[in-house]
């Protein structure tokens, strides 16, 4: 079996190439850098520009399935600019590939694409699980929106359609757990407001798993890219200081003083949405790291 991997070089990316090698898949890649290229058979790379839409249409050779990764930060301030990038980088890319395969013959039966939990709307005492129809008011619910109605386009095709949820990846190698992890380390750690939302959480290893069971075993749908165990911002900060044997003494952080450093984009520290994992284990995918602490044992 051979995947392309458009991010294959970002977080999870490189998580899920390194398991596809350990597994014998061969691995194609979309990249905008003639540096990034590799021709090695199980890692070869093919030159894209989704800003003047050009592909290198070779791309699609003996190709399975795509992996659809990626997308731009999330994590910088969100200016106006910052938000076009962020929504262009994933339907821009997305309607590129599309658009390839509608005009070029290929193999492809199955595509992949990473999605998000900010969908759900803000909630304490939901639970959410993928049949949810409320989709969230907030930038983040209308970036998941368009990005997964773009994805949803290749059914037209005559392709079968995936989609993963990510909530919040755990990992020492980038996004937001470094973050998280680094103010405790030196005893500044404290809780977002009220600590209460929930923070739905996954183990990297096994968020890349998790995108190649669904390849190997051709699941069709949408599945919510998370942990069984979700837990509270103010658990997770206490697990982590636990992990680091340093103390917790500072006062909760207050929404409007992270509103004021942060602007709009203090919603992903303090917007809470607790995530159901049961589709995907219903479909026979076990988590290694299925509580928190081992998950942290792991990292710490």
């Amino acid at each position: 079996m051979r995947v392309l991997i458009t991010g294959a070089t970002g977080l999870i990316g490189s998580e899920i190439v390194k398991q596809c090698h350990d597994k014998d898949l061969l691995v194609s890649y979309l990249t905008t850098s003639t540096s990034k290229i590799s021709k090695d058979d199980n890692y070869r790379g093919y030159l894209w520009n989704p800003e003047t839409e050009e592909i290198d249409v070779d791309c699609l050779k003996d190709v399975d399935t795509i992996i659809h990764l990626v997308g731009a930060s999330i994590s910088e301030r969100w200016t106006t600019e910052q938000k076009k990038n962020i929504i262009d980088s994933r339907v821009k890319t997305t309607a590129l590939l599309h658009k390839a395969l509608a005009n070029n013959a290929h193999s492809i039966k199955h595509i992949v694409s990473a999605s998000a939990i900010g969908i759900y709307p803000d909630s304490l005492t939901n639970y959410y699980t993928e049949e949810e129809e409320q989709v969230s008011t907030s930038f983040l619910g209308k970036v998941v929106s368009l990005w997964e109605n773009a994805v949803d386009n290749f059914s037209s095709l005559g392709i079968t359609v995936s989609k993963v949820r990510i909530g919040l990846v755990l990992s020492n190698d980038g996004g937001a757990f470094p973050e998280l992890k680094k103010p405790i380390k030196y005893g500044l750690g404290a809780n977002m407001g009220s600590g209460e939302q929930w923070n739905s959480w996954i183990h990297i290893q096994d968020l890349a798993r998790l995108f190649i069971y669904i390849t190997e075993h051709k699941l069709e749908g949408v599945y919510n890219g998370v942990a069984p165990n979700s837990k509270t911002n103010a658990e997770i900060t206490k697990a982590i200081a636990n992990q680091l044997d340093v103390p917790l003494f500072l006062p909760n952080i207050p929404k409007f003083v992270m509103k004021l450093v942060l602007g709009e984009m203090h919603i992903l520290l303090f917007e809470s949405q607790r995530v159901c994992s049961k589709k995907i284990e219903n479909k026979g995918f076990h988590f290694k790291y299925h509580n928190l602490s081992a998950a942290l044992n792991e990292l710490i």
